[in-house]
């Protein structure tokens, strides 16, 4: 996984599948704020769509995952990553419990 993806070799850059997984992770942590800002536009309230939770989740874990596995093994990439997981996880389960597994789409 530490091996440089060669077809991209063309562009001139250096990308191996952990970088791909980290590149990833992170633009799907920040796209959770356009999914954030739409759905408060929508609802004209600030709203947190459980969406918001799932990005956050998966974006956290494949950048932690980067951290953690690949030739970078940067602790404080992981440390940076490991609370945004646990607090979208602990936000989520909070979610889940208050408006239900199956709540409404227009539901606060």
């Amino acid at each position: 996984m530490n091996q440089e993806i060669l077809w991209l070799g063309w562009t001139g850059v250096h990308m191996t599948p952990w970088k791909l997984i980290g590149l990833l992770g992170a633009l799907m942590f920040g796209a959770r704020w356009f999914v954030q800002f739409f759905a408060s536009r929508r609802a004209r309230k600030p709203v947190i769509p459980r969406m918001f939770w799932y990005m956050s989740i998966v974006g956290s874990l494949m950048t932690l995952s980067y951290f953690m596995f690949s030739a970078k093994q940067d602790s404080v990439g992981v440390v940076q990553n490991l609370f945004p997981a646990f607090t979208a996880l602990y936000s989520l389960y909070l979610d889940i419990q208050h408006r239900g597994w199956r709540r409404d789409r227009g539901a606060d």
